[in-house]
């Protein structure tokens, strides 16, 4: 017994790897739940070749079972696909025509020219450049931390980093080479003013630069004077001035983008709609503080940005606090004002998610920094293959088609439940789901010498938080039926 996905994670994802070339793609498109092209690369490779490949493996600690995650992920499909024959990618957003929804995030993976054009190479559709000012930057050393979890050393990552470095001439000049020589990419300036007067020179620089766009950074948590960043995206009023007065400066599409380190994202959302913006960028790093001692920077600790993984859930709730508010729906329907979704994007299925919620376009950062540009490889064929299985030819007919679906706590069944159901054959006994029950949950499981666990109808509540811890996924759904009577 293999599970696949716990496996796969403890490869190391090797530059030029030893294992091969078609061994390492099966093995990235599976780490990045592409199990099309994962078992389409699998099928190519025979009993020997596998075999050299486990033993090239330069794991520090021991190979990766390759032949097992081989035989688990054929077995358990999807089957081989033909890819050349797979739905387009293409969509507008704010009235922009994208080849794909996959953007780099204004961040340190788009800080030159060189960056921006290998990721254009790779397959990436557009970036949103890191952010220009006019502002001396400097920054401090180490900057970026990480809190793993269980193995797992990305589940978020803090960043200390601000803005672009470079002069802010520099920054326009390498837009203007990008738009000359990738015509078809998207190309957003992220800038970042003190002044009205800054805030409109830097936009009108930026179309002049022939950029698509201009992004208005009213998010960044960490800058070190006041009144920037973060200062501005909690205050809808200044949030209304400065991108009112950018919109009726420059003819390009103006996309304020949003601080999560607030209440509620409606109030400033709405002062982006009235002061006319064309779309928003959503969601910036969450504020925090990582204790790690190897992340200190003179001894001292400080509040910074936080992503990665972790922060999906309220980035996925923010959005849904846009799209699912009447005034902003309307408008994302009339093409008045659309979203760009950010935050925790890593997979193809974590950016499925952000567009059912009613986003157009979606940003990636901290999955590119920990496993580099070639993640678009996954993102777009997953995508793909997963619009073709089921019939949809068009990527818009996916926008927002889950926001039907989310609910008040109020408007939830509560006259049903669904027990957990154990499959015998996968359980290894460990008992983890007997403890999980016992000391967070409703004592609903016994666990005895066969080291087998039985679930006690009687006591059962349906929470479900079983089948969440149990290793081995041996703990599934039963039919819904209703709750027992008292």
């Amino acid at each position: 017994m293999i599970h696949i996905n716990e496996e796969v994670a403890r490869c190391l994802l090797c530059t030029d790897a030893p294992c091969g070339q078609k061994t390492a793609r099966a093995l990235r498109a599976l780490r990045f739940e592409n199990r099309w092209t994962a078992n389409t690369y699998f099928s190519q490779l025979n009993d020997s070749e596998i075999a050299a490949a486990e033993q090239a493996c330069i794991h520090y600690d021991k190979p990766i079972r390759i032949a097992e995650l081989k035989k688990a992920s054929m077995e358990e499909g999807p089957a081989v696909s033909d890819e050349t024959d797979l739905p387009s990618l293409e969509l507008n957003f704010c009235d922009i025509v994208c080849e794909n929804p996959f953007f780099l995030a204004s961040s340190a993976i788009c800080t030159n020219y060189e960056m921006v054009a290998n990721a254009f190479e790779a397959g990436w559709a557009g970036v949103f450049y890191k952010t220009i000012c006019k502002q001396d930057i400097r920054e401090v050393s180490p900057r970026f931390d990480a809190v793993g979890k269980e193995g797992t050393p990305f589940v978020g990552f803090r960043n200390m980093e601000q803005l672009s470095e470079n002069p802010y001439t520099t920054d326009f000049d390498i837009l203007h080479r990008l738009k000359q020589n990738y015509p078809k990419k998207i190309v957003v300036a992220s800038i970042m003013g003190q002044t009205e007067e800054e805030w409109i020179e830097l936009a009108k620089m930026a179309q002049d630069a022939g950029c698509d766009a201009v992004e208005l950074n009213f998010s960044c948590p960490q800058m070190r004077l006041t009144g920037l960043g973060s200062d501005i995206g909690q205050n809808p009023e200044l949030i209304l001035f400065y991108t009112s007065y950018v919109k009726e400066a420059v003819k390009i599409p103006v996309i304020p983008k949003m601080t999560p380190n607030i209440m509620s994202m409606t109030s400033p959302a709405l002062a982006c709609f009235y002061g006319g913006a064309s779309g928003i960028s959503a969601i910036n790093t969450i504020k925090s503080i990582t204790m790690s001692h190897d992340a200190e920077v003179s001894d001292k600790k400080t509040v910074s940005g936080y992503s990665g993984k972790a922060v999906k859930p309220i980035a996925l709730r923010m959005i849904y606090e846009m799209t699912g508010n009447p005034i902003l729906h309307k408008a994302g329907i009339e093409k008045h004002m659309d979203i760009s979704g950010i935050g925790g994007i890593e997979t193809w299925r974590d950016a499925l998610e952000f567009i059912q919620l009613g986003c157009r376009n979606v940003q990636v950062c901290t999955a590119v920094m920990q496993y580099g540009y070639r993640i678009i490889d996954d993102l777009k064929l997953g995508l793909q293959h997963y619009m073709k299985e089921r019939g949809i030819v068009e990527l818009k007919k996916l926008v927002g088609e889950e926001l039907k679906n989310i609910v008040l706590p109020s408007n939830l069944d509560r006259e049903t439940m669904i027990f957990p159901k154990i499959d015998r054959e996968k359980c290894i006994g460990c008992g983890r789901c007997f403890i999980s029950c016992a000391d967070g949950g409703h004592q609903a499981i016994t666990f005895g010498e066969d080291r087998k666990p039985h679930i006690i109808g009687t006591k059962c509540v349906g929470c479900h938080l079983c089948r969440l811890v149990c290793p081995t996924k041996a703990i599934g759904m039963a039919k819904r039926m209703p709750k027992p009577q008292k």
